[in-house]
């Protein structure tokens, strides 16, 4: 698994690359959850090795998610009846969703981001 999570996150250097060649100078600030292959060895040399920094996710609170609050909720309700033959016909059909998304869906998940993190910082004070 770890070595998925390490192909995605050369495909998103590649594309920051493309897409906003400044920020990787800049630094990349990276908010991933404590998943196993996300904190395995592996992941955290790459993530060394791209000099990127990745922030602190407090422990799993259902009230209080960071990365899952913006984003499935609605992904949920449109994708609800929905029935797939294959995994890539599934893959498909959310990149084609997520394609859809005005810009102001992604700008207001950002906004949002930050006072959730606001939350949970304010609610694990101590796990700090």
């Amino acid at each position: 698994m770890p070595s998925v999570i390490q192909a995605t996150l050369q495909n998103l250097k590649r594309a920051i690359k493309s897409k906003r060649p400044g920020m990787l100078s800049n630094g990349v600030i990276l908010l991933h959850d404590n998943a196993c292959p996300h904190t395995a060895d592996a992941v955290k040399t790459t993530l060394q090795q791209f000099r990127w920094e990745t922030l602190v996710h407090p422990p799993y609170s259902p009230d209080l998610l960071l990365c899952d609050f913006h984003v499935f909720g609605p992904l949920k309700q449109a994708i609800c009846g929905h029935q797939f033959t294959t995994d890539d016909e599934a893959c498909d059909w959310v990149q084609a969703w997520i394609r859809q998304q005005p810009t102001s869906f992604f700008e207001d998940g950002i906004d949002r981001l930050v006072s959730q993190w606001d939350k949970c910082a304010k609610s694990f004070d101590d796990y700090f």
